[in-house]
């Protein structure tokens, strides 16, 4: 029993259909109609439900779209919605849920997969191409995924305890060099540094000062001649004598006097053994230790205590894990032992099952109108993970990926016959167009292969021949007629005689006759 089907279809102002619904059936479901009646459209709206934006025109989009796929997932319904909203934004939903396309896209993955004209997401994804492989093998690699998943584990806790033995041995010794560092500072509390900047300011504004004083009483009163109180003094003694300068020689002579007394004063003040100059050195370039630290170690002295005190318990704990350390380094070598023991047999199961597949495969490629075509699965990488598909349409030409060299019509057929191969019953098959320059008897196989495949999941496909169209269980038509100067598009299923006659047109076009007509009741009984 499939796991996934697409039940409902509905599409509203997508191109030129207004409104349609579409209620498809298990098994091979058919579409047809006459060329440009809108089955792209049709299929751009499902395409637009899954999170793409299918094949129309975001800028053509009218102000009212609306698309809707409803599925059913292990008998759970599940519904996605795509719609324009007023900004000319598209909203998307799940279940009535506003999500956003990439969610939509993540879920499609899970329900349905387009093969078009012109590419496969399925098989773009190297990824999807190494399921197929080891599907159709039956290779697993829990056992090396899970050796994987121990190994990351292992070295990530190898990295928190300090990497690899020489790894660890340089953080070891940087560790040693940081304490060394610290210690040989000898930081007497967290405010030291403040406190021996203050003290350094002290220092050297006395000294300063001193200097600047001892500069003053050598201008004001020194041995030499050019003293500003020697020279004061020759002034006034040259003051001429008389009555009339004596009050003004009296009071220069008071001047001096006093401004001896204030050189005396200063000089008292002076004390050439006030502060001690190698003690400034030191407390010089002390400050510039301690700056240098703080600077190094977080910012302050402070900080700095608290990195030595962290510094030592890591220099502590790493010591302490030498011996858990030796033992996960002995783990992570076998586990490395094990992975590549484990890699190379997923890459020597894969190579058994590509080489399988591509023989499976190959043999179902004359059914599917390539009887001169070729492929392979190639597998590369330590365990095999590197895998895609080779192919070559005719014979004497050289291979290529797939995606590459093959034709729209060709890739799509390539598909299906893949799909015959790795039936894959958890989603829907959607095949546009895979009848592409065909006919005859090769038609006629291609719908057996649509309706073989239409048996183990739900298959939907977009046909113009009627030997496909005739073997589908569920056939649903697409008409374009213009009303009033507009065109429009309806979709209907067809069964009885309505489907006679859309089979007789698919074989004769417009012009049916009663040998048109009896062919086509002759098809939908023969080759079913």
């Amino acid at each position: 029993m499939p796991k996934s089907r697409l039940v409902e279809l509905y599409a509203h102002g997508v191109g030129v259909i207004d409104d349609a619904q579409v209620d498809f059936g298990p098994g091979f479901n058919v579409i047809t109609g006459e060329t440009g009646a809108g089955k792209t459209l049709l299929l751009g709206a499902l395409e637009l439900c899954l999170g793409g934006d299918g094949t129309v025109s975001r800028h053509a989009m009218p102000a009212e779209m609306r698309t809707a796929a409803l599925f059913v997932r292990d008998g759970r319904e599940v519904v996605l919605t795509r719609e324009s909203t007023a900004t000319g934004r598209l909203r998307s939903t799940v279940d009535g849920v506003v999500t956003s396309a990439e969610a939509l896209r993540a879920l499609a993955t899970e329900l349905i997969v387009i093969h078009g004209q012109h590419d496969s997401l399925a098989l773009r994804n190297r990824a999807e191409v190494l399921r197929i492989v080891d599907a159709s093998g039956g290779v697993s690699t829990t056992e090396l995924d899970e050796v994987r998943r121990a190994r990351s584990t292992a070295l990530q806790l190898r990295e928190s305890f300090g990497g690899d033995e020489g790894q660890r041995q340089r953080e070891l010794e940087f560790l040693d060099f940081q304490i060394g560092e610290l210690e040989a500072v000898k930081i007497r509390s967290g405010d030291e540094l403040e406190a021996t900047l203050e003290e350094l300011t002290r220092l050297s504004e006395m000294r300063d000062g001193q200097a600047a004083l001892a500069e003053v009483l050598e201008e004001l009163d020194a041995d030499s001649d050019a003293a500003v109180l020697s020279r004061l003094a020759r002034a006034i003694g040259r003051i001429p004598g008389g009555q009339a300068y004596e009050p003004v020689r009296d009071s220069l002579r008071s001047a001096l006097e006093q401004a001896r007394d204030c050189v005396h004063e200063l000089a008292s003040l002076a004390d050439p053994e006030a502060f001690d100059p190698a003690a400034l050195a030191d407390l010089d370039e002390r400050a510039s230790v301690l700056q240098l630290i703080a600077r190094k170690y977080g910012g302050t002295l402070e900080v700095a205590l608290g990195v030595l005190d962290e510094i030592r318990r890591q220099r502590e704990a790493r010591a302490g894990e030498a011996g858990r350390l030796a033992s996960l380094d002995d783990d992570i070598r076998e586990l490395d032992r094990a992975e590549r023991g484990l890699a190379r047999a997923a890459r020597a199961a894969r190579e058994r099952a590509a080489a399988r597949l591509t023989e499976a495969v190959r043999s179902q490629l004359p059914r599917v109108a390539l009887p001169h075509a070729s492929l392979r699965f190639q597998v590369e990488g330590d365990d095999g993970s590197d895998v895609q598909i080779l192919f070559t349409p005719n014979p004497g030409l050289g291979e290529g990926p797939l995606q590459a060299l093959a034709s729209g019509g060709e890739l799509s057929r390539v598909l299906l016959a893949l799909s015959l191969e790795t039936v894959h019953e958890d989603v829907v098959a959607v095949f546009d167009e895979v009848d592409a320059g065909v006919g005859g008897q090769v038609a006629q196989q291609i719908g057996d292969c649509l309706r073989e495949l239409g048996a183990q999941q739900q298959v939907l496909a977009v046909t113009h021949l009627a030997s496909v169209a005739a073997k589908a269980d569920h056939h649903f038509v697409i008409d374009k007629i213009v009303e009033g100067g507009a065109t429009v598009t309806s979709i209907r299923q067809v069964t009885g005689d309505e489907r006679v006659e859309e089979i007789a047109r698919m074989l004769a076009g417009d012009e049916m006759s009663v040998e048109s007509l009896a062919l086509a009741q002759q098809l939908l009984e023969t080759l079913r």
